[in-house]
């Protein structure tokens, strides 16, 4: 379920802001989707100018942009420790985030969990006051049907996600589907979130709760960066 919103001259920005804080000798987690791509460029074009550092991809499509802008890459067992995270996000509020509009979330989620520090790359449409996006939940193929019972049972609406340019639904890095849960507004994030991780056969959800510790959000004017 993939986002629009923004403009590419915004998620640049966004992108291009937050590469900057990488400096030598760090290891990054590398997000996926469109502005989070703008910083894996711009942190190649880095390394093409001689920075030191290592990436850790948290997708397919990341890595493969990694390797293309000839980022060096290792893995969380080879790293001792991640300093920084480069993601971004369907929708913010505060340190509040849903994710998985690529269907990555549950990679990403390790990955900015392991990190220092995780600095979000957004245009200004991701923003809510409040978060209200439907919330990406993969599940194991054989636990579709009694997951969608059991989202249904705390409220929300979960569909199952199709494919854009083929038949069928779309499959996960993990080889698992996604179902996306409309709860409409989400007051309390966190309560959300634990009633989702524990349904059996869901193997992770979108709601990253507190865990952004910046989001660069690009404009026109420039890039506000947001801390908390």
């Amino acid at each position: 379920m993939k986002t629009t919103g923004g403009s590419e001259a915004e998620k640049r920005a966004a992108g291009e802001s937050a590469a900057e804080t990488v400096e030598d000798g760090m290891v990054v987690g590398l997000g996926t989707g469109s502005t989070a791509a703008h910083a894996i460029r711009a942190i190649g074009r880095r390394v093409d100018s001689g920075l030191d550092v290592r990436g850790i991809p948290t997708s397919f499509q990341s890595r493969e942009l990694a390797k293309e802008a000839a980022i060096p890459l290792t893995t969380l067992d080879e790293a001792d420790e991640v300093h920084l995270a480069i993601d971004g996000a369907d929708q913010f509020s505060g340190p509040h985030l849903v994710k998985g509009g690529g269907a990555a979330h549950a990679r990403e989620k390790i990955v900015d969990a392991a990190a220092d520090r995780l600095l979000v790359v957004a245009d200004p449409s991701k923003f809510a006051d409040e978060l209200d996006h439907p919330i990406p939940v993969e599940v194991l193929p054989d636990a579709r049907t009694t997951v969608a019972a059991d989202v249904r049972a705390l409220g929300g609406t979960p569909t199952l996600r199709t494919a854009e340019r083929k038949d069928g639904p779309v499959v996960t890095d993990n080889g698992n589907l996604v179902l996306d849960c409309d709860f409409g507004a989400i007051p309390s994030p966190g309560v959300l979130a634990s009633e989702l991780a524990e349904l059996p056969g869901a193997v992770e959800h979108g709601l990253f709760v507190g865990m952004a510790d910046e989001v660069h959000v690009g404009s026109d004017d420039g890039v506000e960066v947001r801390r908390f």
